[in-house]
């Protein structure tokens, strides 16, 4: 099968403020993807965060490329709901025109509130706004007049252009019943991120809602990306790595708080039991390439349907040097086992 890269989000280091290394980083990340030989790069989205979470995905989509001609483009995941429908269709389009044809198209709800009253998005609304948007972009697509009159958008007659040269595929992340079942529906697939346990339970729901609508499940496209991290043991791998993960999975708690602070961005706080356990219960993969390489072929067949993969193993606290070396590991010792 294949094993792709994420998620990239350009996120300073604590103390930081050089914003122009970030996305250099990001892009040459990205072309040492391919280079290895990692079948996709995915990309991550939120808004106002002090060490500046990549909010604009297709510019950074577009960048990227550019500077690349064969590796998958995705987005893991595009908040729709704060995006305005055509010019989610508009952006989509043209990365998908730059890339020529390597773009997919991933979006989530999102659940920030601060997010959703900055962009002027109403958070109650955000189920009901996915649903018009994945009835829209289609549509949109095709480079012909439509109109759409929604409870949330109402559009005139109009044509979207430019119209994309192949289909765009579009992935729904999230982990809630709803939310897979929207995608069962709606989309081309999905693109989870549930413990082992949790998976297998959506790809129920999407078995289920298929049946109901008469689809194929075979149809969609079923991408699980867990953060994994290589060493020559799980030991190995923890000790190089915790205060990396530990750093990424606080920092989501701490999004809120930080949308007004000012000064560079701050460490997280020291790592107690608690917050280790937490940290645990992550979808997490950590030992040597045998042992994840066993993990995720098990994953499989538990699932009993295809499954790709996607690493969640871009931290951005890492060296770059080291972020390379954990890359090949992946590419070469994973990738071709998967």
């Amino acid at each position: 099968m294949s094993l792709g890269f994420g998620l990239l989000s350009a996120q300073l280091r604590p103390g930081e403020t050089d914003w122009s290394r970030v996305y250099q980083e990001t892009i040459t990340l990205a072309m040492e993807a391919e280079r290895l030989g990692l079948s996709s790069i995915w990309t991550t989205e939120h808004h106002f965060v002090d060490d500046g979470y990549m909010p604009s995905l297709a510019v950074v989509s577009g960048a990227i490329a550019a500077a690349t001609s064969t590796v998958e483009i995705g987005t893991g995941v595009i908040l729709a709901p704060l995006h305005h429908p055509l010019r989610l269709a508009e952006d989509a389009a043209t990365v998908s025109l730059l890339s020529q044809g390597r773009f997919t198209l991933g979006l989530g709800l999102g659940w920030s509130e601060i997010e959703f009253r900055g962009l002027g998005a109403r958070i109650d609304q955000r189920g009901r706004a996915m649903e018009e948007i994945l009835s829209i972009l289609p549509l949109a697509w095709t480079g012909q007049p439509f109109t759409h009159q929604g409870k949330i958008y109402r559009l005139p007659e109009l044509a979207v252009r430019p119209a994309p040269s192949s289909r765009i595929p579009v992935l729904i992340g999230g982990g809630a019943e709803p939310a897979i079942r929207r995608a069962a529906r709606m989309a081309d697939g999905i693109f989870s991120n549930a413990s082992a346990n949790g998976f297998l339970r959506q790809l129920e729901w999407v078995k289920d809602e298929c049946a109901v609508v008469g689809r194929d499940p075979a149809e969609l496209r079923i991408i699980h990306y867990s953060v994994i991290l290589p060493g020559s043991s799980a030991d190995d791998a923890w000790a190089r790595y915790t205060d990396h993960l530990w750093q990424m999975t606080w920092k989501y708690s701490d999004m809120e708080d930080s949308a007004n602070r000012t000064g560079p961005p701050p460490p997280a706080p020291a790592l107690t039991e608690g917050d280790r356990g937490s940290m645990l219960r992550r979808a997490t993969i950590a030992g040597s390439s045998e042992e994840i390489v066993d993990a995720l072929l098990e994953l499989r067949e538990e699932a009993g349907i295809p499954v790709e993969f996607v690493a969640r193993s871009y931290f951005p606290t890492l060296d770059h040097g080291a972020q390379i070396e954990l890359m090949q590991q992946l590419a070469e010792e994973v990738a071709p086992r998967v």
